[in-house]
């Protein structure tokens, strides 16, 4: 079983270390307020009332190398900076932190932070994708030109199958696999000869500026 372990239990925090429980996650959740710890007991592993930022805490909770650290501390960037480097010294190989900006997220990937998440900059992007591409539901970056893109097929594509709406030829994408909203059963690489259907979705790999031309 994985571990996670949650500094900083905030809105952000807390509900990740909900998810990662509730998905088999064995989640350590520390935080020295008092009542945020009584409110994640019930999500959690394991809940610690004290204070992330002291080194001799984290050796206490024996975080290890494997472990994933998640350090939510807002606006803080001093405690968030502080665990980072204490993290890095352990030799904790994935440490995630939450950074309010761009400026703060430079800082924490100097000292060791492994990814540094900017929540309402991710919001913004994927708010600005659904208005400039409605069909697309979802996305994943995997280089500066590519990615995988979660999207709502248009009605011109019910009822035809994979062959002969020829979408690598016309729009350079590949369709990896196709969700079914209803059952969530997913169909992996699916066969050329697929029919789309209405109540499912396409997942599929390529450009952007590709993904847009499909109306």
């Amino acid at each position: 079983m994985k571990r996670a372990v949650v500094i900083g239990l905030g809105i952000f925090g807390s509900n990740i270390a909900r998810d990662l429980f509730e998905n088999g996650f064995d989640v350590v959740a520390v935080d020295k307020n008092k009542e945020v710890i009584q409110k994640i007991r019930d999500y959690s592993s394991k809940a610690i009332l004290a204070d992330g930022t002291d080194k001799e805490v984290l050796e206490e909770i024996g975080i290890a190398a494997d472990d994933i650290a998640i350090i939510s501390f807002g606006e803080d960037l001093a405690a968030s900076t502080l665990i980072t480097l204490h993290l890095k010294q352990m030799k904790v190989k994935k440490i995630i932190v939450k950074a309010p900006n761009e400026e703060h997220k430079l800082i924490l990937e100097k000292v060791g932070a492994t990814d540094v998440i900017i929540p309402e900059m991710e919001v913004a992007k994927k708010v600005a994708k659904s208005l400039i591409s409605p069909n697309v539901m979802d996305y994943i970056p995997l280089s500066e030109d590519y990615m995988i893109f979660e999207m709502a097929p248009p009605n011109s594509f019910l009822g035809k199958t994979l062959a002969e709406l020829q979408l690598r030829n016309r729009y350079n994408i590949e369709v990896i696999a196709i969700r079914d909203v209803i059952s969530d059963n997913v169909n992996m690489v699916p066969q050329a000869d697929f029919v789309i259907k209405d109540g499912e979705v396409l997942v599929v790999i390529g450009k952007e500026g590709d993904i847009r031309k499909i109306k």
